[in-house]
């Protein structure tokens, strides 16, 4: 059997390990919003899972499992709610610029499809946003193959977690990526920007990463009530891509595992003001056993590996925005949970 039951990867290793897959990252120049770009070497079968109640997306309808055409270049995440998502004409005019995208219908002019989402960063007062057109166009040059950089960057610049007891409670979320190989070769990864209203919790140990701060710096734990107007918008946007060739129909069962493993994270996760996403893609760079010893086995196995990663990506975004240079902070707060 090509491909073994688990991980088999010695190092840490992220979304960049897929073949056909580079990242890139711009932030606004006061380092409050950002775009977060994942881009293919081509045009690659492409699906979305949206489950919370309150999504900004881009272009996604077509990427339902029945559309004819959910193939796309890139992949983008941005800051800045509706307004980020005037970062997909930089995206595809930087690809453009490089000599990307396809024909169709026999026209001589070339198409980019591209799908991406918003967070909800938008500052307290009244501002002037930043370009993000510009930031999609910066994040898509920079893209690379290069480890992903994590915390509050890109996307994640201006993210927030914990926002069950109001926006001004929270603490930093961001960007977080996390990959795995498995027998065969196989490379799954999963980039996560964590914006989430819900608290961030490591599912192996029930210790609080980050949520709503105390009276004293730590985690007050999310329960089933909150004070009256609290709860404050929140997304947890993320992509999970495989160089195994998969087809559409896998690709929504991985996205779909991927959304249950984020919930292992998040607490709460997928509420009516969230907007959470997960996008999945295949470069299809490497074949699947054509005996798959059941119905639906590769999706499964890879989607139990993504969802792994998914909470790996997820504390290591929250730890590294909130941290110093280390994570003692972070583990603080864990254990002195607040009322």
């Amino acid at each position: 059997m090509p491909f073994g039951p688990g991980p088999v990867a010695r190092r840490p290793i992220d979304l960049t390990r897929v073949r056909g897959v580079a990242v890139g990252q711009a932030e606004a120049d006061d380092g409050a919003s950002g775009v977060t770009v994942v881009r293919f070497d081509t045009a690659t079968p492409t699906v979305v899972d949206v489950r919370g109640g309150a999504s900004a997306t881009y272009d996604t309808a077509s990427l339902s499992v029945d559309a004819t055409f959910g193939r796309r270049w890139a992949l983008f995440f941005a800051g800045g709610s509706v307004f980020g998502l005037d970062a997909a004409r930089g995206v595809r005019a930087e690809i453009l610029a490089a000599e990307g995208g396809h024909r169709v219908f026999g026209n001589p002019n070339r198409v980019v499809p591209v799908s991406g989402a918003a967070l909800f960063d938008l500052p307290r007062r009244e501002a002037v946003l930043p370009d993000y057109e510009r930031l999609g166009r910066i994040a898509t040059a920079r893209a690379s193959r290069r480890p992903i950089a994590a915390g509050a960057v890109g996307a994640g610049a201006g993210a927030t977690v914990g926002k069950y007891l109001g926006r001004g409670r929270s603490m930093r979320g961001g960007v977080g990526s996390s990959g795995a190989t498995v027998r065969g070769g196989v490379a799954v990864g999963v980039l996560v920007v964590v914006n989430s209203v819900g608290a961030v919790r490591d599912p192996s140990t029930g210790e609080w990463v980050a949520g709503a701060r105390g009276a004293r710096g730590g985690v007050v734990a999310p329960g089933g009530t909150y004070p009256r107007g609290a709860r404050s918008r929140g997304t947890t946007l993320a992509v999970v891509a495989t160089d195994a060739s998969l087809d559409r129909p896998a690709l929504a069962r991985i996205a779909a595992i991927v959304h249950a493993g984020l919930g292992r994270a998040i607490v709460p996760y997928q509420t009516s003001s969230d907007g959470d996403v997960v996008f999945a893609a295949s470069t299809q760079e490497i074949r699947t056993p054509e005996d798959e010893r059941g119905p639906g086995a590769t999706a499964d196995r890879l989607g139990a590996v993504a969802a792994d990663c998914a909470v790996a990506a997820t504390l290591l975004a929250t730890r590294r925005a909130n941290r110093g240079g280390s994570d003692r902070r972070a583990t603080r707060a864990r254990r002195r949970p607040e009322k």
